[in-house]
């Protein structure tokens, strides 16, 4: 009999496989007998792969835990631990509670559960960044155009008074007309941010944006970056607008290879399938978006003060940056019912882009069609 069915009584397989958080079963030897599909996700690999292995060595506790987990096991008590860094070899640390306890009926054997706050942080984040990106892009807007046409004026003035002034003189009015359009510029690209139309969203090969985005670094503003595929091959086809996706996916690799600077460094493009991660839209369904890609640079990293504000209109690291690229990023994988975050210490960025696979979005749109209908026939 297989460790998994001694473990796990008959029955409660379903119940098991179910459970939304990353689940761990461990031995008195602490190792892993079973692990649910949560924790495949969690951990990046599959049951078998870890199934015999010293949980201490898959799982990355950024707290002194072993000599606590013992004491639950011999005096069969529960132990919770709150906001601590898990991680694996596979993922970089989140920020988790932690809840140990005796599995019923299988003595020794202990059940640990971690629940990521990753994505209730993630959350509020994204529901201020949409409500600052609309009062900033709205105000902004409002202003855009009573802005540009005084502008207008200015900078045909000083171009008139250039003609009649002698050569010192005419850095002043160089000066004012490079301004000038420097600011029109700023103002068309809020306007573009306020004008980004709805996705045409449809089955999309992910790894043929990365492989577009790819290209096109390499041959302008990444040529002196290092740019390495890590994909996962059996990647299934995400639901979104191709075009849009790969407008992310260039905003973040120009931004990794402008944090590189001269000297270069590496950019990675990193795709994975994540069973466990589901967000909870505002009508209170789920959604599940499996489909992970990433993008990795070993630069400086983000700058501490703007770190947790990154994806804010107007937040930027640059000397001269609009601080719109990336609240740009965030507003369209928003409107795919995607999500992204991002992790940075230096040495090691990185972007993370969550979104939902063709297949299912297109069987809940049938479904959700289906039930409309057979509402109209009732009534």
């Amino acid at each position: 009999m297989s460790e998994k069915a001694t473990h796990i009584p008959a029955g409660e397989g379903a119940l098991w496989a179910s459970l939304p958080v990353p689940s761990v079963l461990v031995d008195r030897d602490d190792k892993i007998t079973d692990i649910n599909a949560a924790a495949e996700g969690f951990l990046n690999t599959s049951a078998k792969g870890v199934i015999g292995a010293p949980v201490w060595d898959m799982l990355a506790v950024d707290a002194p835990l072993e000599e606590a987990f013992a004491r639950a096991r011999d005096t069969q008590s529960t132990l919770f631990v709150n906001d601590v860094d898990v991680g694996s070899g596979q993922r970089p640390p989140l920020q988790s509670q932690l809840q140990i306890a005796p599995l019923s009926g299988s003595d020794g054997v202990m059940i640990l559960m971690i629940s990521p706050r990753e994505l209730a942080g993630r959350m509020t984040q994204n529901h201020s960044v949409k409500s600052s990106a609309k009062s900033a892009i709205g105000m902004a807007e409002m202003l855009a155009h009573e802005i540009k046409n005084p502008l207008a004026g200015i900078t045909g003035a000083a171009q008139l008074l250039s003609m009649n002034l002698p050569k010192d003189d005419l850095e002043l009015t160089d000066l004012i007309v490079a301004e000038s359009r420097r600011i029109v510029k700023l103002l068309e690209q809020v306007e573009q941010f306020g004008n980004l139309m709805i996705p045409e969203r449809g089955a999309v090969n992910l790894h043929d944006v990365l492989d577009r985005a790819r290209r096109s670094a390499l041959l302008g503003f990444g040529a002196q970056m290092k740019i390495i595929e890590d994909y996962d091959p059996s990647l299934p086809l995400a639901w979104g607008d191709k075009d849009q996706l790969l407008q992310v996916v260039l905003n973040l690799v120009k931004n990794a290879a402008e944090a590189a600077g001269e000297g270069g460094g590496t950019i990675r493009l990193h795709s994975y399938y994540e069973h466990s991660f589901r967000l909870r839209r505002a009508d209170g369904r789920g959604i599940a978006l499996p489909l992970q890609i990433e993008v990795i640079d070993d630069g400086p990293g983000l700058p501490e003060n703007i770190a947790g504000d990154v994806f804010d209109p107007f937040v930027s690291g640059k000397e001269n940056g609009t601080g719109l690229g990336l609240a740009l990023v965030s507003k369209i994988i928003s409107e795919h019912d995607g999500w992204i975050s991002v992790t940075s210490t230096p040495g090691r960025t990185i972007f993370r882009i969550s979104l939902p696979r063709a297949d299912a979005t297109q069987a809940n749109n049938d479904a959700e069609g289906s039930t409309a209908s057979s509402r109209v026939k009732e009534t």
